[in-house]
């Protein structure tokens, strides 16, 4: 073999065993985080529920009363998703929808929206995104309280006009530099409100079921 094959040979080797070792590297860290990760999710959203559904209005196990719906598009979901049932005295109290805005200044923003049986906003809060800090991120409970101006609304208030930020002549504040990010989350949550008004009655009846089960189990 010549001095030029062998070389060849040897750095392909080299390059060969880096690859192997990178890409080894890159898996074992996905396989060692991707608990912690889905654990912090999982944290995350108990405390939005707590936040976006004080527990007066409710009397059952929250976190264990829930019906999974397949995908629906007007929320962003495009997987089966869970929406947790609350109720009062076996009534049908509230519901909390996760819904997404998939147009935010750097991408998807993953919400939680409260709503009770009348259709009227509970709280809604970011349990993910990637907006950027100092302008975006206002959306999030940690930064600013911009995210509780949704709590008391509904589809009727504002009217359809109103469920947009001031630029756009409705009635959210943007932030200044950063009219995207609170653009997307208005217009996430009003569909989160759309979807409520279609499957009500559903959402419901399989969160009645599920109680029962759990009564009964």
């Amino acid at each position: 073999m010549s001095l030029l094959a062998k070389a060849i040979s040897n750095n392909s080797l080299r390059l060969g065993i880096f690859a192997t070792l990178t890409v080894g590297l890159i898996a074992l860290t996905f396989v060692f985080t991707q608990d912690r990760i889905a654990a912090q999710i999982r944290a995350s959203e108990q405390r939005a529920l707590a936040d976006i559904l004080p527990q007066r209005y409710y009397d059952n196990d929250l976190l264990h009363t829930y019906v999974t719906q397949p995908a629906e598009p007007l929320i962003s979901q495009h997987q089966p998703f869970k929406v947790y049932v609350a109720f009062k005295g076996q009534q049908p109290a509230a519901v909390v929808i996760p819904v997404a805005a998939p147009d935010g200044y750097n991408g998807r923003i993953d919400l939680l929206v409260g709503i009770d049986r009348s259709g009227q906003l509970t709280g809604t809060r970011v349990i993910a995104h990637k907006e950027t800090p100092g302008l975006g991120d206002a959306i999030d409970i940690k930064v600013s309280s911009w995210i509780d101006n949704f709590a008391g609304k509904s589809l009727l208030n504002p009217t359809e006009d109103g469920w947009a930020v001031k630029k756009d002549s409705g009635e959210f504040d943007q932030f200044t530099g950063a009219t995207i990010t609170p653009r997307a989350v208005v217009a996430a949550v009003k569909r989160s409100l759309d979807y409520f008004n279609e499957h009500q009655t559903t959402l419901f009846q399989e969160g009645a079921k599920k109680l029962e089960e759990a009564n009964h189990g």
